[in-house]
């Protein structure tokens, strides 16, 4: 085992066996927006070091931890660390610490940053963990867990991706499950993403002698034209239908208010199927926008879903529900790109995600919890 933790004054005790539900809250009192993770790390940390069956990696705020067993099969279990920022609206309940609309703890619904996205999928991880071998048994798979900082951000800060550079063979594994928010459904892969400026090029002019100019804004009317009339794609891939979109999110252009303008940027995001890799979504834009100037700014693949492999297909059949996409990327794509099937599994409504009323049923929790505990001794 390798780790590097804070004073252990300085580290919050959790109890993973308290109710997952309380556990949830528990993770939620702790601040951990995106970059203020260490305190959360340490805390995981610290708790997976008292499992003995588990070999416990720490890679900055990132930890794995992993069982041993030398099975057939072995299952990644992942989920993020990192919130978005605290919300600034007076008096929002999506706050640290967190808070029961019943007053009472464990009971009812729970409010608070992260209760969606994702601290209960990672309470469900942590309690997993620490009862895979209560009373002598043992799972049925070995398991990894994957516990990540930086999710909310840039993707190169990504601590998942920092995992894979850094300990790609510890992330080897038959099947993944994502622990992010879906209701207690299986989505299968996701939506890839990518984003693109489109400039127009003018002539500044004294806008009292607009005649002697060219202006790029009005200039780049034919492009949000062509994207107000785009009717995105539903596509099915394996199965499951994914629905596209492509939209201008941003347009930037001008100077000052007495100055026709002498360029316009329209940033565009296009969130496609995982039928295609990004080089070919970009073929797709560039075709509608032909005549203008494209630039691809950020992208990243798709995942397809991988409900074929036999422990994918064998979750499927223990949550019992029939399986949707996933429209959103998620970092199930990080799995895929690694040839691991992945899917996503987690409590709480993903509509809620990064809301300031963010909130997770403690039920739901604990079905998240029952589900997997079912299926992994199975």
């Amino acid at each position: 085992m390798t780790a590097e933790t804070a004073p252990e004054s300085a580290v919050t005790t959790l109890d993973l066996r308290q109710d997952v539900a309380l556990l949830t809250a528990a993770l939620m009192d702790i601040n951990s927006v995106s970059g203020n993770e260490q305190q959360l790390a340490d805390a995981v940390e610290t708790a997976l070091l008292q499992i003995p069956q588990l070999s416990v990696v720490r890679d900055g705020d990132a930890i794995i931890a992993r069982t041993e067993l030398g099975l057939g099969e072995r299952v990644i279990l992942a989920g993020h660390l990192d919130t978005v920022p605290l919300p600034l609206t007076e008096g929002s309940r999506g706050t640290v610490p967190s808070t029961w609309d019943s007053g009472v703890p464990g009971e009812g619904v729970l409010y608070g940053r992260g209760a969606t996205d994702m601290k209960g999928g990672v309470a469900v991880q942590l309690a997993l963990a620490a009862g895979l071998f209560d009373g002598g048994t043992q799972p049925k798979r070995d398991v990894t867990f994957v516990f990540y900082d930086h999710e909310e951000v840039e993707a190169v800060k990504s601590g998942l991706g920092r995992l894979v550079r850094n300990h790609g063979d510890l992330l080897d594994g038959d099947f993944a499950i994502l622990l992010e928010p879906t209701d207690g459904a299986v989505e299968g892969g996701c939506n890839g993403t990518s984003r693109f400026e489109a400039s127009t090029v003018g002539e500044a002019a004294h806008s009292a002698r607009a005649w002697m100019g060219s202006n790029a804004i009005h200039a780049a009317a034919p492009i949000l034209a062509r994207l107000a009339a785009y009717e995105p794609r539903t596509i099915n891939v394996d199965g499951l239908d994914y629905r596209e979109s492509l939209n201008a999110v941003k347009i930037n252009g001008g100077t000052a208010g007495n100055v026709i303008p002498d360029r316009c940027v329209v940033e565009i995001n296009y969130r496609f199927a995982p039928d295609k890799t990004p080089d070919q979504a970009e073929a797709h834009v560039r075709e509608l926008l032909a005549g203008f100037d494209v630039v691809r700014t950020d992208a990243a693949a798709g995942a397809r879903p991988g409900l074929q492999h036999p422990a994918a297909a064998s979750f499927v059949a223990a949550v019992g529900a029939e399986p949707k996409p996933k429209y959103g990327w998620t970092d199930v794509a990080r799995f895929s790109e690694l040839g691991i099937p992945a899917v996503n599994f987690g409590p709480g409504d993903a509509l809620l995600a990064h809301k300031d009323n963010e909130h997770v049923h403690a039920d739901a929790i604990r079905k998240c919890l029952a589900a997997l505990q079912s299926w992994l001794s199975s």
